[in-house]
């Protein structure tokens, strides 16, 4: 049976739009997010908390694996040939760890209450998250900037943060009607997070090979897991009536935000990498895994940080929003450094 002429014509122009849009940032993880969230307003019974279905418990072993099928990826050697360039590490982390939370405090005592404390909540957190790994990398490399320190940072990222992040969470809610007992959550996070990297650097010599065979199946796990993740947050806020309140024009101010706030982290790194002099290629991957953040870390780190709350849709909305346009934002410049210098 030969198909339609219908049939035909649609499979043309999705083979004709999906790269265009995914030439953009837009691939199929972020419409599947999308899709995650609207699911999750329609039917939010089935992963919120009395679905008889343990969608939570699930998400939560599938991040451990995460982290350990991560650390299988991770080469010792190569991890470590990006290690002597210490100004760019500097740069990329004080850009991740210290630029971010403390533009994110100035915005608030400029702006102030006009904005619901749960959104600079979640805002904080967005600010205060370890740069992307993969991501990061992929950009550095499109853009010919220098891959091993990209890796060497991006990684590194990842265990700072399960240390800083809580540290300043901790300062942010301690300072507001909230609180927060950071022991419990470092503790938790090492549990969850480090030991699952570090068993799988050690076993990298072993199964390291079977991993990078296996990269393309292995990131489909993933990104399962952290659109889990978001539909069982979603649901439990959808299910509380969490967004009541919360306007369209809201929600696009919101988006605008967060690419204002990419722009100027961004736009800071460039100017302190030309100042500091750094070549082409360290320019590429300070300004690429100084401005990122990493949305694997943010949905993992939200069901520690903020477990039982009904409230982790919203407060994982910024990080959404910024996750995407970040990807967009970054893949429209990785391309044009590609074609030309700096």
């Amino acid at each position: 049976m030969k198909p339609s002429s219908n049939s035909i014509n649609n499979n043309r122009f999705f083979s004709s739009v999906y790269p265009f849009l995914k030439r953009f940032g837009l691939d199929g993880f972020i419409l599947a997010l999308v899709s995650m969230i609207l699911l999750a307003y329609l039917f939010p019974h089935i992963g919120s908390k009395a679905s008889p279905v343990p969608l939570s418990d699930i998400a939560n072993y599938g991040v451990s694996l995460i982290f350990f099928f991560y650390g299988l990826r991770l080469s010792p050697q190569k991890l470590f040939e990006g290690i002597a360039n210490w100004r760019l590490h500097l740069v990329v982390h004080s850009a991740t760890f210290l630029v971010f939370p403390l533009l994110v405090i100035v915005a608030r005592l400029l702006i102030g209450p006009t904005v619901p404390e749960l959104i600079w909540l979640g805002i904080f957190f967005l600010a205060c998250l370890p740069s992307t790994v993969s991501s990061s990398v992929v950009m550095v490399s499109i853009a010919r900037g220098n891959i091993p320190a990209a890796i060497f940072n991006a990684s590194i990222s990842t265990l700072i943060g399960v240390f800083i992040t809580p540290l300043w969470m901790g300062i942010f809610m301690n300072s507001s009607t909230q609180s927060l007992d950071l022991t419990p959550i470092v503790i938790k996070l090492t549990l969850q997070v480090l030991l699952p990297v570090i068993l799988g650097i050690l076993l990298h010599s072993k199964l390291g090979a079977f991993a990078e065979r296996h990269r393309k199946q292995l990131r489909y796990f993933d990104q399962s897991i952290i659109l889990l993740i978001v539909f069982t947050a979603f649901c439990e806020s959808f299910a509380q009536r969490m967004f009541q309140g919360y306007s369209l024009l809201f929600l696009l101010l919101l988006g605008f935000a967060m690419l204002v706030l990419f722009n100027v982290v961004y736009g800071m790194v460039y100017l302190t990498s030309k100042l500091l002099k750094f070549n082409r290629e360290d320019k590429i991957t300070a300004m690429f895994c100084g401005s990122k953040k990493s949305l694997v870390h943010g949905t993992v780190m939200s069901k520690v940080l903020f477990a039982h709350s009904p409230y982790i849709g919203i407060i994982l909305l910024p990080i959404m929003m910024y996750h995407a346009l970040q990807l967009i934002m970054v893949s429209i410049i990785a391309q044009r450094m590609a074609r030309r210098s700096l």
